[in-house]
């Protein structure tokens, strides 16, 4: 009940632990909310708990289906959507192996061009739209799948617990349409690209929000995310676009998603992912207007 009419605060606008009123804390129970102090804290697979949930004891455990960071169901498998969006990636590799460069030039992301095989006008702009999403399922070269499959499942599964599978997929999606649509936006038009880089540097934005939430040591996700920044840089072949315009999504998504006030959590979710993709719906509009003027 006291938590419905607000967290007590220190003159130093941090919160209270709800067992220790006189100790001052940034943490909170990734189930309940409720803020703890490092004596009541117990690790979790994402982030803490506080003992009342851990004892499955706390009002708002009994009270409801457990909940994510985001506010997402609990899932008892949290690596479900990372090993199904695997499968899919690898399903889509084994087909372009078997069909050779068709599938590349029918599926791949490509601003306007001429097809080679029947001459024909292809591309986003000639309105094959889906390019945008089925590039990031594809891939040709063994090292690059494998490095993206890589990042997939060492930055998915933690933020699927934390995220609840919808959000996280959402996450997932829209980088990889944000990647896709940045190199439209600044690309040579007839440049081809495709690959998963531009959903897996989305996860990464999404990681720093996330363990800038929880207030947890930054360092080794910077120093990942300077490394891949390096090499999208310094390597040729590389479209960096893909790379900057997923992170940039991911962390603009994840942000609205964790930083959501709780009795409009779906509203401001839900109002984030949708304000990000009405902005790629229209760089897309006007990036098409200029390869058709």
């Amino acid at each position: 009940m006291a938590e419905q009419h607000g967290t007590p605060r220190s003159r130093h606008g941090l919160a209270r632990c709800y067992r220790h009123p006189d100790r001052e804390t940034g943490i909170r129970c990734a189930r309940c909310d409720r803020p703890i102090c490092p004596s009541c804290m117990i690790a979790a697979p994402v982030g803490y708990q506080c003992p009342d949930c851990v004892r499955g004891g706390a009002p708002a455990a009994r009270a409801a289906r457990p909940r994510t960071l985001a506010g997402g169901a609990v899932a008892e498998d949290s690596r479900l959507v990372t090993k199904i969006l695997i499968g899919l990636n690898l399903a889509v590799f084994v087909a372009v192996l078997v069909a050779g460069d068709r599938l590349v030039t029918d599926f791949g992301m490509l601003g306007y061009a001429g097809d080679p095989f029947t001459g024909e006008r292809i591309g986003v702009a000639d309105g094959e739209w889906y390019r945008l999403l089925t590039a990031a399922f594809l891939h040709e070269q063994l090292w690059h799948i494998a490095f993206n499959m890589l990042g997939l499942w060492f930055l998915g599964p933690p933020l699927e617990t934390a995220l609840g599978r919808v959000r996280y997929l959402a996450v997932y999606l829209i980088s990889a349409l944000a990647g896709s649509t940045l190199f439209y936006l600044l690309a040579d038009r007839l440049q081809l690209s495709l690959g998963a880089s531009g959903a897996i540097f989305g996860l990464f934005g999404a990681t720093a929000v996330l363990m800038r939430r929880m207030r947890a040591d930054m360092q080794p996700i910077a120093i990942l995310l300077a490394i891949n920044l390096v090499i999208t840089f310094a390597w040729s072949n590389i479209a960096w676009q893909a790379h900057i315009g997923g992170l940039v999504a991911g962390a603009a998504i994840a942000y609205g998603m964790v930083a959501a006030p709780r009795r409009r959590r779906v509203l401001v979710q839900a109002g984030t992912c949708a304000v990000v993709v009405a902005a790629l719906v229209v760089a897309c509009a006007i990036r098409t207007a200029q390869l058709l003027a």
